[in-house]
């Protein structure tokens, strides 16, 4: 089967000891909106905040968000196929760098695993993916610390980011956001930390 995504430039790219190869590509909004449409829009997104808009509302979100420099997102492939959505961001250019002491070499990360096709399952797939996207965050991007924000009430997010050897941070309330490109509600959020030194040692 060929790989559709094969022709376009991946920033990392990593072999996975007994998960595969995985290709972390800069997002084409235009392109693969329609995809993150459908990944946004099911329930089990629902703490990923984009439940019920259309898609064209998720390809502007990701247009705006090619314009900033402190803000990117990714999609990461493995084998071939999609496997998830990954966000990075400046915390003190975000809201969440409110609610915390921003440390230098801190960066921000959302990770949107990608549904499992009917009668798949995804066994593995959380730990495969977190070790690339760790390394690119971590080691490619040369980042000390990596801060995530997931709602308190995602119990299953919070439980894996601690699997990952995530330390867990303080509860906090992120502030509402309300500008004329980006809305963002009020969110009850877990920090988590995971260090470089943690995720790989020295």
């Amino acid at each position: 089967m060929s790989d559709p995504y094969a022709s376009r430039p991946a920033v990392h790219e990593q072999t996975v000891d007994g998960f595969g190869a995985v290709r972390v590509l800069p997002l084409d909004p235009a392109a693969d909106a329609p995809l993150l449409h459908r990944w946004v829009s099911e329930e089990r997104a629902v703490f990923w905040g984009m439940n019920g808009l259309t898609e064209q509302q998720v390809h502007e979100i990701y247009a705006h968000m090619d314009t900033l420099d402190t803000h990117h997102a990714y999609l990461v492939v493995k084998d071939g196929d999609p496997a998830a959505l990954l966000q990075t961001y400046e915390p003190e250019a975000d809201r969440v760098g409110e609610c915390y002491p921003v440390e230098p070499g801190d960066i921000g990360m959302h990770l949107l695993l990608a549904p499992a096709r009917p009668g798949e399952t995804h066994s593995g797939w959380t730990a495969g993916l977190a070790a690339a996207v760790a390394a690119y965050v971590l080691l490619v991007l040369d980042r000390r610390r990596i801060v995530v924000d997931p709602d308190v009430a995602n119990e299953k997010a919070i439980a894996r980011f601690l699997r990952q050897g995530f330390t867990a941070g303080p509860r906090v309330v992120l502030p509402e956001v309300d500008l004329p490109d980006v809305y963002l509600p009020e969110k009850r959020a877990q920090l988590a930390f995971l260090t470089r030194e943690v995720a790989f040692g020295g």
